[in-house]
């Protein structure tokens, strides 16, 4: 099981940016979005500092957001990416199928993503995964390139009203290509 050291701190400046932009839109009235910790049994806690150093997952996530938009439930998961390609290995199959059935019950699930080195935030909906999902699932490539995605779907930031990373639109966008 991987442990806590190894992967725990990838992804915090994404989700410090996510967590700032749900706290707004939450004091706007338009959403309610809460971080769904991953429980963690601590191994090693430095003493002076009470610092965990290392620790194991107590249970595979779903997702990193789970919450509500104007009544629609929604759940995401944050990824960052260093290069204009991202590889599936960062989705595992429980995700994905955690995904599958929160559609099932009319909520919305996608991915926001963070290309690094192009230094663009992109949401992807959880349709287009399933696409490249399937693809790899069939013998096909095992990633997707950032030129295989809908330029529609970029996120501009920072947005109105001091919003980091405003995605709401984007999921308006999505709902209306249903």
């Amino acid at each position: 099981m991987p442990t806590w050291k190894s992967r725990g701190l990838r992804g915090s400046t994404l989700e410090e940016l996510i967590n700032r932009s749900n706290e707004r839109y939450q004091e706007l009235g338009l959403a309610l979005i809460q971080k769904i910790p991953t429980p963690i049994t601590p191994i090693n806690i430095e003493k002076e500092t009470r610092h965990i150093t290392l620790a194991y997952f107590d249970q595979k996530s779903t997702v990193d957001y789970i919450g509500a938009v104007q009544g629609i439930p929604v759940c995401f998961d944050a990824k960052e990416c260093a290069s204009s390609t991202f590889t599936l290995e960062n989705i595992h199959p429980h995700q994905v199928r955690f995904m599958a059935d929160f559609e099932k019950q009319d909520g919305i699930a996608f991915f926001l993503i963070y290309f690094t080195s192009l230094n663009e935030f992109y949401y992807l909906p959880y349709r287009k995964l399933q696409e490249f999902w399937d693809r790899a699932e069939n013998g096909g490539r095992k990633s997707f390139r950032r030129d295989e995605l809908d330029d529609e779907f970029i996120i501009k930031s920072p947005g109105e009203s001091g919003i980091l990373i405003p995605y709401l639109d984007l999921i308006q966008k999505d709902l209306d290509e249903r």
